[in-house]
């Protein structure tokens, strides 16, 4: 990375060129578009973001980016879908830059815009052993979630067992993520872990980041997990509440 890494800093990846099951399209390779809103987000707010990409031009890199935006480019490995391969660039660049890092979210970055500066915010900064992430109007036991943990649930010894425990919880949304650096790199490893040891081989049409993620948030940090309000505005209400510190969708 030819930048400094600031020690608070969003994350997002945009990995474009392959079929995207979630958008049912492949995404082109060159589009700022797609991103264009969670960078302006981010630059407005004077806060750092970092975006790792596979097919970005270096011309739509140099145009746009700034003193609040970072462009680090990757090596895209097709044996894991997009939303899995992320953990993978995730858990190398907490590595290799866990000791410049002091706090830290992941975004989804084509429907996530940031609202509000999360870590000067009061909840953050008195709960530094927490997880933060989203969360969706619905409970684990939903039909579509059902469907999407087919795979893993196949692979995991105790992943029904998980289900059954926490049916009625509420559905976390792996696309925000955050916390200090201490808490969130340990979350990161143990992430990557499951999807490498258990989701290389997933030919579903699900790509089976949210059932990981559940899975190991419910089990390992139910207790200090803080999701939903102010962290994330309701998932696809399409609201602006910028008491929050993220819109998603």
């Amino acid at each position: 990375m030819n930048f400094e890494v600031p020690s608070n800093v969003i994350v997002a990846s945009h990995i474009t060129g392959i079929y995207d099951v979630n958008r049912s399209t492949v995404l082109a390779n060159d589009d700022f578009s797609l991103v264009a809103e969670w960078a302006k987000s981010i630059t407005e707010l004077g806060l750092n973001g970092i975006i790792f990409h596979n097919n970005f031009s270096d011309e739509t890199c140099k145009i746009h980016q700034n003193d609040f935006i970072h462009f680090v480019k990757v090596d895209y490995n097709p044996k894991y879908n997009p939303n899995v391969f992320r953990y993978a660039v995730y858990a190398e660049f907490l590595e290799i830059s866990q000791n410049l890092i002091k706090n830290i979210f992941f975004t989804d970055i084509s429907d996530v815009t940031v609202l509000k500066n999360p870590f000067t915010a009061t909840l953050f900064l008195n709960n530094t052993n927490s997880i933060f992430c989203g969360d969706e109007p619905k409970i684990l036991d939903n039909e579509w979630m059902q469907a999407h943990s087919e795979n893993l649930r196949n692979k995991i010894a105790d992943y029904a067992d998980y289900e059954l425990k926490f049916k009625d919880a509420t559905l976390l949304n792996c696309g925000i993520i955050g916390g200090h650096i201490s808490t969130i790199l340990p979350l990161i490893e143990k992430l990557w872990a499951i999807h490498r040891d258990h989701n290389a081989d997933n030919n579903s049409l699900y790509t089976g980041d949210m059932g990981a993620f559940n899975y190991l948030v419910r089990n390992q940090y139910n207790e200090t997990v803080i999701h939903g309000y102010p962290v994330n505005t309701e998932f696809k209400a399409y609201k602006t509440d910028t008491s929050c510190w993220f819109k998603h969708k």
